[in-house]
């Protein structure tokens, strides 16, 4: 298990408590909070780990790098044996639509299918007051049937989880990802000696215009589930481009 919200957030010892009756755990986490840090990793300095208790009863490594680097250093140093399942999350907050290009959460579940893992990231929509025990509860059932059915190596499972205050799930929608942008807004200001900086402020939720992907199933209050790919290639154009592009004889048009 890991997460981008640093081994002392809550979200990461809620779910660790839910997914103990599964199996053996090993937890290892950021030292700090690495949201949005995306698939960053660390390799112009020295990752430091220390051996970390929280609340006495979740015991792990802090990683003072990103998600990523985590789980490379679980997956290579870290850990006695070789994990059959990552699980990344709880985020506090949800990582859908273009969200996940950016999210910390995501990318140490992607790392972990890079390396031939199946792995789940876990996010729960922001809300007044985040229940991260109840929300752990969904996710067991989740991980549980998963593994029924048979998650393979490389898979990735994007799972969010609607904001409880307002009721229990629906139930569980597997949809894809949406891909509205956000309108990035950002706060023009001027520090003590005149320079200008910008502070990238809250935009709002986007407004979901299509049906079925994650951005409206999680705003209509399902939980959604999205398998996701690291493969960027457009296969679509790879054909087309590849006739109109290459050339045999070696010389370029």
């Amino acid at each position: 298990m890991t997460n981008d919200d640093g081994i002392l957030a809550p979200g990461i010892a809620a779910l660790a408590a839910a997914l103990e009756p599964l199996g053996h755990i090993d937890v290892i986490a950021p030292e700090s909070g690495q949201s949005g840090a995306a698939h960053a990793i660390t390799f112009m300095a020295p990752l430091i780990t220390q051996r970390v208790t929280v609340g006495g009863t979740l015991t792990g490594w802090s990683v003072d790098g990103s998600p990523a680097d985590c789980v490379k250093l679980a997956v290579s140093q870290l850990c006695e044996q070789r994990p059959d399942l990552v699980v990344s999350g709880i985020n506090a907050g949800s990582n859908r639509g273009v969200d996940v290009i950016y999210s910390g959460t995501v990318a140490a579940a992607v790392e972990a299918a890079f390396i031939g893992i199946p792995s789940l990231a876990v996010s729960l929509e922001s809300s007044a007051e985040l229940d991260f025990a109840r929300a752990a509860r969904h996710v067991r059932r989740i991980v549980e049937r998963a593994l029924e059915l048979g998650i393979s190596p490389g898979m990735v499972l994007n799972v969010n989880i609607p904001r409880l205050d307002r009721g229990e799930p629906k139930g569980v929608k597997v949809v894809p990802q949406s891909t509205r942008p956000w309108t990035d807004t950002y706060d023009r200001r001027t520090d003590p000696r005149g320079r200008s900086y910008f502070w990238l402020t809250d935009a709002g939720d986007r407004e979901p215009e299509e049906h079925d992907t994650d951005l409206s199933a999680l705003r209509d209050g399902w939980i959604t589930i999205t398998p996701l790919q690291y493969d960027l290639t457009q296969y679509a154009q790879l054909k087309h481009l590849s006739a109109v592009w290459s050339d045999p004889g070696g010389a370029h048009r």
